[in-house]
């Protein structure tokens, strides 16, 4: 395929090595074409990188369909317990917003997120472990940050 984009930069990377330089150099790429297995080893790699997996969104969007979901699943063994990060599912929601060009409100969530995580008051488990929000404060935190800043 690389050959039938010639603008577009390629190189063939064994995975070992990608994830060294990913750890190293993880800027020095701006899309990652793996095979499934690769694709999830690598994915959890770059998850740790950011935070762990509770804030790592993912798109799969093909032609005239696209999904938005966390990049590692619902997290079914903890359904109902309400402990569970949900910022990668709202950061998929961001991704979403753009993706329908939704910016402004794209943007609005991606800064009240941020804001939330910066402040570290309403986080859950995975990103403090000391003093652990439940995955419903975190999302009542966002949507409070959203509510002093209207989308309207």
């Amino acid at each position: 395929m690389a050959q039938d984009y010639p603008d577009i930069e390629f190189e063939d990377v064994i995975v070992d090595n990608l994830c060294m330089q990913l750890v190293r150099n993880p800027q020095r790429y701006d899309i990652l074409v793996l095979p499934n297995l690769y694709g999830d080893i690598v994915s959890e790699l770059c998850a740790g990188l950011i935070g762990g997996i509770g804030v790592a969104p993912s798109a799969n969007i093909g032609e005239g369909i696209a999904v938005f979901e966390p990049a590692h699943g619902s997290a079914p063994k903890y359904a109902g317990e309400n402990k569970v990060n949900p910022i990668a599912t709202m950061l998929s929601a961001v991704i979403m917003l753009h993706y329908i060009g939704e910016k402004e409100a794209a943007d609005k969530m991606e800064l009240a997120i941020t804001q939330v995580i910066a402040e570290g008051k309403a986080v859950t488990y995975d990103l403090k472990p000391e003093q652990a929000a439940t995955t419903s404060q975190v999302a009542e935190a966002v949507i409070e940050k959203l509510k002093s800043k209207p989308l309207y």
